[in-house]
């Protein structure tokens, strides 16, 4: 398993242009993987490992530097899944799975965090909660009989717009509402693995995100079919009956 976890560390090298950044990103990963709690990234991994005081300050400041992006990272990580992961495909088209998380937050003052509405059916939720949106892709893999979703890509998506508006070099995609930014993950993650179908729950089923499918349909040649069930609220018409010439 060590052997097998480290040739793929070693796939993410060309991703840094510094030998000491690319060491601690492997030690990050490494801490990850065991860490027994969920009360900080940098906490949690010094303690899974036992490493000394003096390493903090370095594993903090790792994800502030310049010499590793996001973007390089995550499609190293795609292309990995694809050539390794045992892929569930239907009808030669890989499955996506996506879908949003809202984490409450006890602060009000912190990024991102907003008043959000809960849409559950469940009666335990409360209707609004201050906390954080999270967008969520992942695919399935394994074998026919059993099978599970391997994260692919996580991300904010609401409450960033005021952030992301101060940057002089805006990124229009990120400015979108999220459940067009779902979209636009997905088909994201299709431009690397080919045709494929996107689950969604129903919530995602809106006019804004399916014109954001169209225009990504139209320009490029991957195809992602949108599969998810029609809401409640939904209208279907039918055409009109043909007219016949003449009197009636």
């Amino acid at each position: 398993m060590l052997k097998y976890i480290d040739s793929i560390l070693r796939t993410f090298r060309p991703c840094f242009s510094r030998e000491a950044t690319f060491r601690w990103f492997v030690i990050i990963i490494l801490g990850l993987i065991p860490r027994p709690d969920r009360l900080g990234v940098t906490t949690s991994v010094m303690r899974a490992l036992s490493l000394p005081v003096r390493c903090y300050k370095k594993c903090h400041q790792f994800f502030r530097f310049e010499a590793w992006s996001l973007k390089s990272l995550r499609q190293t990580w795609l292309r990995i899944v694809k050539n390794k992961a045992p892929l569930i495909r239907y009808n030669g088209k890989v499955v996506l799975v996506g879908d949003g998380v809202k984490q409450a937050k006890e602060a009000r003052r912190m990024p991102a965090v907003k008043k959000l509405h809960q849409e559950s059916e469940n009666n335990s939720k409360a209707l609004y909660i201050f906390g954080d949106l999270f967008g969520a892709v992942g695919i399935l893999m394994g074998t026919p009989q059993k099978g599970f979703c391997l994260p692919l890509f996580i991300n904010l998506q609401d409450g960033i717009k005021t952030i992301f508006g101060w940057n002089k070099q805006k990124n229009p995609s990120r400015l979108e509402s999220y459940v067009v930014q779902m979209i636009e993950q997905g088909f994201n993650t299709a431009r690397v693995f080919g045709n494929a179908l996107l689950l969604l729950d129903r919530y995602f089923l809106s006019v804004p995100a399916l014109k954001r499918l169209n225009q990504l349909q139209k320009s490029e040649n991957p195809q992602m079919h949108l599969v998810t069930k029609a809401k409640k609220n939904a209208v279907a018409y039918e055409h009109p009956p043909v007219k016949k010439k003449g009197r009636e």
